[in-house]
């Protein structure tokens, strides 16, 4: 007889093939093939083939245009080819892909289409945050029982009423239904129905996982869902496990003429070799003739951008524009928090989701602002009560109509100016003093608060402030302050944009990354911290003053928060606000090119998609990544990476035990590959591991987006952040190439310490060389079993070659 646990230890199993998703208000980047990151790569694919019905490997269109337009070098293409067998022309071999087997789905509704219609229909109504003006009765006490109290009501579950005879607790409901199942294939038929709705069921497994407000209010688990599921299954007669499911209708790739590398992997392999071998050459050379010392002085400012693709862009110009340095630390600043804005409704974990949040900072107005606060709080409350009775006008039907009779032609005036004007309304909305922002009144609680009674600890101890800012300036490197230090987090500006998180710090779990900037930067201003950093051998100079600031990445506006600037650093802070004002209009220009605008109007444009409700690509995001950089800024100082790379400060010379290095392979090099798959999947196959075009996109529940009226919630990024046009990527989908500047021998020590780590790398999730400044500065790339091969002339090179782009597709 199945026991309770053999249910629950199944549950368990089967639950690791399915990614977490995390709502649309706090988008996080992830790799919607997470599950099988133990497997190698095409492995993986195989299985997302076989549970998800999703392509893994780019078309045999997309292969052909990256190869005509030199992004796939021909002699390491046909290297790779023999290699792995394949002795054919590589245009026969295209063919070939173009031409393998595929049957099409199926047009008649099925009893398992009817069984994922009712099912999501009750998940819709029952995890609905605040978007429903009716919500679900029963919620308070779960979704198994809310189901069971209700669904006895719904015409279309056959049979409906015997639902009041389901036993009160899920599993007991779940072995109704299996019982007779031998118990070693329950994780079998669990990952069966959990895959099915994978959207819905990796969100459900991320909210049980995350806890929060909405969990505690309305719990939900996958013992739940499972019971729901099975239930409904056996009242429709559909089928309960695997076996009894009429077979999916596949395409065959293209199997390999020995070994076990299918041939869309050889022709992606070689892709991203083209890209990575002149990148390593770059970085190299630069190694080589780099001074390794400081011949300039002290900087006139320090700039910390977030290690985003979008900074790499900005930094160039900014360094352009004066003597100022740049560096690049993943976006949260270091600081595991749950940050409380002023008036923020709900608290947000801005951290890494790799990492717990460890303190609660809240903004709290200052004694000494008490005008700016009351001027704050007018226009805000003027506001809300505005947006409230607009929105009780529009959905009782009562007042609708003469909502519209009294209203409709002002409100319609409105809609018309941000549909046919939206750069005008940009104009309004930030040439209006309308109120101050919070971040002129309040400051972060960073210090310790006994009293505060919250489920993290308020604020920080001196320990804990000096470890974190001593923590990034040893991942960084850093040896020398400049008397303006500036720590820009970033977040982006958008209209009418359910996926608007998604373009905001991946670092701080798509949320803005100024708060934790503004952390930072009081903890190195603390006078008590400073002094311990200098026993740690930081020689802080007592003229060096901290700042925060944000970068737009919409516009590339980048907003100094310098209420508490000193009169003596005045004159230093306004000129950088120039120089970031002129590096904004260059970084704008050049990103023009991507969005098919000219340079003259790059920065109105940029202005127009932060506005323009109707725009469905404000920025291209982190679309073009496929490299991260770990290393001294010198390596890329002068390299156009056309926004490609994610660039984490490191120099080896402060690291001799390699602690900082290993922090930056565990922590941010994870998140990045995160990040690169996120993006690799969606653009290969949108329709699975993206959620398809905005333009038919329906948000449900304030949590995510349907494609049309119902169905599954989508997992990944939009058709129009990764395609140029329909079938033409922007995004260049390769994995994603580490390099890292550092003596080999202690990349492989960190490797053997960290077998995850070895293990992405070993099954191919991503690409790993190191440049070893202290072996005549030659790259070696990984291998696998925590072997290296040293890159040659031979091999980072062909005669003959033109140069690849290392920009992503126009």
């Amino acid at each position: 007889m199945t026991t309770e646990t053999d249910i629950r230890d199944s549950i368990e199993t089967a639950a690791t093939t399915v990614g977490s998703v995390w709502p649309l208000h706090s988008f996080v980047t992830a790799n919607p093939l997470a599950g099988f990151e133990d497997r190698p790569f095409h492995e993986a694919v195989q299985q997302g083939e076989a549970v998800f019905d999703g392509d893994g490997y780019p078309s045999a269109d997309v292969f052909r245009r990256a190869w005509e337009r030199g992004q796939i070098d021909t002699g390491l293409l046909r290297s790779e080819l023999a290699v792995h067998g394949y002795d054919a022309d590589p245009t026969a071999l295209l063919e070939r892909m173009e031409t393998k087997s595929s049957s099409p789905a199926p047009s008649e509704t099925t009893v398992q289409d009817r069984l994922d219609r009712i099912l999501t229909k009750w998940l819709a109504a029952f995890l609905d945050e605040g978007q429903a003006e009716w919500p679900m009765p029963n919620r308070e006490e779960g979704f198994y029982a809310a189901f069971r109290a209700v669904a006895r009501y719904d015409d279309d579950i056959p049979d409906r009423k015997t639902l009041a005879d389901l036993p009160a607790d899920p599993v007991a409901a779940i072995r109704q239904v299996v019982d007779g199942c031998p118990p070693d294939r329950l994780p079998e038929v669990f990952e069966f129905h959990l895959t099915a709705l994978p959207g819905w069921t990796g969100f459900i497994k991320q909210r049980v996982a995350d806890g929060g407000a909405w969990q505690s209010a309305c719990p939900i688990t996958l013992a739940d869902y499972l019971a729901v599921r099975l239930t409904l299954a056996d009242l429709l007669d559909a089928s309960i496990a695997p076996s009894d499911a009429p077979e999916k209708a596949r395409g065959d790739h293209v199997g390999p003429a020995s070994g076990d590398i299918p041939l869309p992997e050889v022709w992606l392999s070689a892709w991203e070799a083209t890209y990575r071998e002149e990148l390593v050459d770059t970085l190299a050379d630069a190694s080589a003739t780099a001074s390794g010392g400081d011949e300039g002085g002290r900087p006139d400012a320090q700039l910390v951008f977030c290690i985003d693709t979008r900074s790499e862009v900005l930094r160039r110009h900014v360094e352009a524009t004066g003597d100022y340095e740049t560096h690049g630390y993943a976006g949260f600043f270091g600081i595991p928090m749950r940050y409380e804005g002023y008036d923020a409704d709900v608290t947000v974990d801005a951290c890494p989701p790799i990492l717990d949040a460890q303190h609660r900072i809240a903004d709290r107005p200052t004694g000494d602002a008490h005008d700016k606060r009351e001027a704050h709080n007018r226009w805000h409350r003027t506001v809300d009560a505005a947006d409230s009775v607009v929105d009780v006008l529009k959905s009782n039907a009562a007042t609708a109509f003469n909502f519209v009779e009294s209203a409709g032609a002002g409100y319609g005036a409105a809609l018309a100016a941000r549909t046919l004007l939206p750069a005008r309304v940009y104009d309004a909305v930030h040439a209006t003093d309308r109120a101050p922002e919070a971040h002129e009144f309040c400051e972060p609680t960073v210090d310790y608060n006994p009293d505060a009674v919250t489920s993290l600890r308020e604020g920080l101890v001196l320990e804990e402030k000096v470890e974190y800012a001593a923590t990034a300036f040893d991942l960084m490197g850093w040896e020398e302050f400049a008397r303006v230090v500036v720590f820009t987090g970033h977040a982006s500006e958008t209209a009418n944009n359910p996926f608007a998180s998604s373009l905001d710090c991946g670092a701080c779990a798509g949320n803005p990354g100024g708060p934790n900037a503004r952390v930072l930067a009081a903890l190195c201003n603390d006078e008590a911290v400073r002094d311990e950093l200098r026993d740690r051998g930081f020689d802080i100079p007592e003229d060096t003053v901290f700042l925060a600031g944000e970068h737009n990445t919409t516009t590339d506006e980048v907003t100094l928060y310098d209420g508490d600037v000193p009169e003596s650093h005045e004159d230093e802070v306004e000129q950088l606000r120039a120089d970031l004002a002129s590096a904004r209009a260059g970084a704008a220009a050049e990103r023009a090119e991507t969005m098919d605008a000219g340079a003259a109007t790059a920065r109105r444009e940029t202005e127009r998609r932060a506005a323009d409700w109707a725009e469905t690509r404000p920025e291209w995001g982190l679309a073009g990544n496929a490299s991260f950089v770990i290393g001294p800024r010198e390596l890329t100082q002068d390299v156009d990476l056309d926004g490609r790379a994610f660039l984490h400060s490191y120099d080896h010379a402060t690291d001799p035990d390699g602690d900082a290095l290993s922090a930056i392979m565990a922590g941010p090099m994870v998140v990045t590959q995160w990040i690169n798959t996120q993006y690799y999947f969606a653009t290969v196959d949108n329709g699975v591991y993206g959620s398809g075009s905005k333009i038919t996109h329906n948000p449900v529940g304030n949590l995510g987006v349907y494609q049309g009226n119902g169905g599954d919630l989508a997992t990944g990024l939009p058709l129009q952040s990764v395609m140029a046009a329909d079938g033409v990527p922007y995004h260049q989908p390769l994995r994603l190439s580490t390099v890292i500047h550092a003596p080999v021998d202690r990349v492989t020590e960190i490797l053997a310490d960290h077998e995850d780590l070895a293990g992405l790398l070993d099954n191919g999730w991503l690409s790993l060389t190191v440049v070893d400044p202290e072996q005549d500065h030659r790259a070696f790339h990984y291998d696998g079993d925590l072997a290296w091969t040293a890159v040659s002339d031979e091999q980072t090179a062909t005669a003959g070659r033109a140069n690849p782009p290392l920009a992503a597709d126009d």
